[in-house]
């Protein structure tokens, strides 16, 4: 690759500009050395970009042949009673996110689905089977990318019965899967349209657990595999350790 002399990159402007200023010497070779760096740079930047954009149309390609088997996978665990609710009380960091309330409403929970175009943005739908609670059979959380660094966020407007919402739940219609209670309802989160900054607790991390790890595979969660899994990773390590120790005594 022939560098284009016509033109300088910034970074040895800036390095000439500089030394100037400076009243500082720079060897002519370097600033070549420089502009043709910063030529290869750009290739590479560019291939990178082919790269990503190809990664991105398999990515694509494999949602579309996964979609099919989601809306197979959700017909089966509609005909397991509180399937959801069971796998977001076993997860480890959703567990505490659903208030004693919250779980009395999730008992109606028929389905869950997660909508991911990768490039555009994703959708996480609830879908709910007639409740006392509210009228909407579908609640949606929407995560929409609008540049690099900006997330459009929108959520459903609950419509609560008379009388209802997360905090009037009748506390005699509990059953079961109980958890201390959350100081905040769950469903308070889709009303929430603004990321909160960096750190401020995991409310901002709930779509992309639900997204990540919960929807590819809810079961190991529904059983506890995870933890079991965790537990076997523990004990390979020990036996590693203690095989390791036994053949420094030998030496």
């Amino acid at each position: 690759m022939v560098a284009d002399r016509s033109k300088k990159p910034k970074t040895a402007d800036k390095l000439a500009e500089s030394a100037e200023e400076d009243n500082i010497h720079i060897d002519k070779d370097l600033l070549v050395s420089l502009e043709e760096l910063q030529d290869f740079q750009k290739e590479l930047d560019k291939v990178n970009e082919e790269a990503s954009d190809k990664v991105l149309e398999v990515e694509r390609k494999y949602n579309e042949i996964r979609r099919p088997v989601y809306v197979r996978r959700n017909e089966i665990i509609s005909s397991i009673p509180d399937f959801w609710l069971t796998a977001f009380l076993s997860h480890p960091s959703l567990c505490d996110l659903l208030s004693e309330e919250d779980q009395t409403i999730f008992k109606y929970l028929d389905a869950l689905d997660v909508d991911d175009d990768l490039k555009l943005g994703y959708s996480i739908a609830f879908k709910f089977k007639p409740n006392p609670f509210f009228d909407n059979t579908k609640l949606i959380k929407t995560f929409k990318f609008i540049n690099e660094g900006t997330t459009k966020i929108t959520g459903t407007n609950i419509d609560w019965k008379e009388g209802m919402g997360s905090a009037n739940i009748n506390n005699d219609e509990k059953k079961g899967n109980k958890r201390p209670p959350s100081t905040e309802s769950f469903f308070s989160w889709f009303s929430e349209t603004q990321l909160e900054d960096a750190g401020e607790g995991l409310r901002d991390e709930v779509a992309e657990i639900i997204k990540e790890d919960l929807w590819p595979d809810p079961i190991k969660y529904l059983y506890n595999v995870a933890d079991d899994e965790d537990s076997e990773e523990d004990e390979d390590e020990e036996e590693g350790e203690e095989g390791d120790e036994e053949d420094e005594d030998e030496d």
